[in-house]
């Protein structure tokens, strides 16, 4: 059961406390300098909400929903996003630091991650075929089974990708960091 609807809300500089926003509707708002840090997001529907320069580091986000949702500037390390509500599932990031989140079993097709620190992130078995990388940093990420067939990596780096434990057919990568393709052969790349 939903408890609140919020449309085309603005919320600024908000410390939210553990339980604030849970089950709760959120439709064309913006959420700017706000702080979630581990607060519980669950059973919440964001639908075209805008986040810039904020915090959600930890957030519990099970069966949250995020339709058309973008992040800006966040600070969202260690989220679980494995457990959000799939249904009309979109987000872009553009400057976050999303070190240590999960999108294990997610679908991310045609997701932009745009100058973010992906640092440790597991995108394990999930499908972001035709996602885009521009500028990221993803040393650590750990692809596992993961569609990334026309995924765009080119100006990204850091990355270790197997090719033989991941679908790559028509991904792009850049020439100087093809070593992140190759570096399981036990070859030598000058």
């Amino acid at each position: 059961m939903v408890q609140a609807n919020y449309h085309n809300k603005n919320f600024r500089g908000v410390q939210f406390k553990q339980d604030d926003l849970m089950k709760k509707e959120y439709e064309e708002c913006s959420f700017e300098n706000c702080i979630f840090t581990a607060t519980n997001l669950s059973d919440t529907m964001f639908e075209k909400c805008e986040f810039t320069n904020c915090d959600l580091s930890n957030a519990i986000i099970s069966h949250t929903s995020f339709q058309d949702a973008q992040f800006k500037d966040c600070k969202m390390i260690g989220v679980n996003f494995e457990d959000i509500n799939p249904f009309l599932f979109q987000v872009s990031f553009s400057n976050c630091n999303l070190k240590l989140s999960s999108f294990y079993r997610i679908k991310l097709t045609r997701t932009k991650f745009e100058k973010c620190q992906l640092n440790d992130v597991d995108f394990s078995n999930s499908n972001i075929e035709a996602s885009q990388f521009d500028h990221c940093d993803l040393g650590g990420a750990i692809f596992e089974n993961t569609n990334l067939k026309k995924a765009d990596f080119r100006s990204s780096y850091h990355y270790l990708i197997n090719p033989n434990n991941n679908q790559i057919l028509g991904a792009a990568f850049s020439l100087d960091q093809v070593g992140g393709l190759l570096s399981g052969y036990g070859i030598v790349i000058d």
